[in-house]
Formats: C-alpha cells, sequence, structure tokens
C-alpha cells in the first residue's frame, strides 16, 4: 500500500479534511492487487453475512472482525498497518488505537445484495470517551447505492453543505462519525455492494452503561447476539459499535 499512499498529498488532503469538518475523499486509494483480494475475501465470505433489517432504518448484512479473523485474517493485517495508521493520524491530527479486541465494528465488511438493502440518516455515534474515525473502503459496487452525506450540521456558525458520492473499489471515506451525517441509499435488484470499514479511536475507555447499549445495537443491528454475547462459543465481552455505512 505504501506506493499508493506515498502518492497522495498529505498536506493537501489534511487541509481538506478540517475545512470539510472531519471529512475527505480519496477517488484512488488501494491498489488494485490489494482491492481485488478484499474483494475475493468478500465473496469467499458472503455464507458467513448475517442478515439484519430495522423497519425505516437499516436492511443489509454483516460480518464481524471475529468471522474476518478466522476466515480472512489479512484484513487484520491491513487494519493494524503501521503505515495506513501513519497516513491515518497525518490526516485526522489525532493519535489513533485500535479500537478494543471485543470491538465487533473495528474492521467489518458490510453487504448490500438484496433490493432495498440500505441504511438511514444517521451519525457513526461514538460510546467511547474519546474521538472514533471511520474509514470506508470501496471493496465491491455493481450498484446504483450512493453515500449522501451532509457536513458541517454540527459545526457551530456554520451552515450544512450537501453532497453524494458512489465511491468504487479501492476508493475510501474518512470522516468523524460523530460529525458527518450521511446515509446509502437503497440497492435495487440484482445489484451488489460491498464496503469494508475500519474503526479508530483516541480513547479506548467505555462506561458501563455504554457499553450495554452498544451491545444490545450491535446484537440486533448487525452481528446477532452468538457473535456480539457468545463468540464462538468463548464467554461474550462488550462491544462497541456504530451505526456503520
Amino acid at each position: 500500500m505504501r506506493v499508493s499512499i506515498d502518492t497522495l498529498d498529505r498536506k493537501r488532503l489534511r487541509e481538506q479534511f478540517v475545512d470539510q469538518g472531519a471529512f475527505v475523499y480519496v477517488d484512488r486509494f488501494v491498489p488494485g492487487e490489494l482491492t481485488a483480494r478484499l474483494a475475493e475475501s468478500a465473496r469467499a465470505l458472503l455464507p458467513a453475512v448475517n442478515r439484519n433489517y430495522l423497519p425505516g432504518h437499516k436492511q443489509g448484512g454483516s460480518v464481524s472482525r471475529h468471522t474476518i479473523d478466522r476466515l480472512a485474517p489479512h484484513i487484520a493485517e491491513l487494519y493494524r498497518s503501521r503505515v495506513l495508521v501513519e497516513w491515518l493520524e497525518a490526516i485526522t491530527g489525532d493519535k489513533l488505537l485500535p479500537s478494543p479486541q471485543d470491538d465487533p465494528h473495528a474492521y467489518a465488511l458490510y453487504y448490500y445484495t438484496r433490493e432495498g438493502d440500505h441504511i438511514g440518516w444517521h451519525y457513526d455515534t461514538s460510546y467511547y470517551e474519546g474521538r472514533r474515525y471511520t474509514l470506508l473502503i470501496g471493496v465491491i459496487d455493481d450498484s446504483s447505492c450512493r453515500l449522501d452525506y451532509e457536513l458541517h450540521t454540527r459545526t457551530p456558525g456554520a451552515s450544512p453543505v450537501a453532497d453524494s458520492i458512489q465511491y468504487p473499489p479501492g476508493a475510501i471515506v474518512l470522516f468523524d462519525g460523530d460529525k458527518l451525517r450521511h446515509r446509502i441509499t437503497p440497492s435495487k435488484a440484482g445489484e451488489m455492494r460491498v464496503s469494508l470499514t475500519f474503526e479508530y479511536v483516541t480513547d479506548a475507555r467505555m462506561r458501563p452503561w455504554r457499553r450495554f447499549v452498544s451491545n444490545m445495537k450491535d446484537a440486533i443491528a448487525y452481528f446477532g447476539f452468538r457473535q456480539v454475547f457468545n463468540v464462538f462459543g468463548a464467554k461474550g465481552r462488550p462491544s462497541a459499535g456504530p451505526d456503520t455505512a
């Protein structure tokens, strides 16, 4: 990945990130060979997808970091890549930590494979004490789905700015989840879209009542009770997941 990252203007992207209220989009980031490997893994993991449906809010499928650790460990290696993390730190201006081992959203795949799969307007609300940044990576996009978003909705004195992108495989979107209001528009019949998300934090501490809220949301809306509370037969530990596109 170093070759692609080194060709990017960090100073310019850092300025864009700040000017846009902790948001930046890069249309060419992950090298083609690595993108192809991610897509191959995403297709191989289709039998492990946990489908979820919340009327009026979301419909789709998810594969948590626990399943990824077992079946596609190279994704975990990418998540922990020092080259990637140092680049993200340069753009965000923060010292970044990996999400805790028991957080199923630390790195996860999100699938839109049936007609009507979508997620409604939301923020990636952090239950951690510090900030939490979301990195969206395009993996497969044979769809008409779009990422609609609104900048500066929580910036004092600023007017919100609305936009929409259809980020292709290899593209990334980096943002502070508590600041970006966004959604994924519904997929049509026969379409397929898969995105990979990485979550990094500035402080991994979490209060007990927030753990409970996060656990319940993860179990119902994303990965199922078995993965959240009893991961592959081991005693479950609290997770810390956001709403994620």
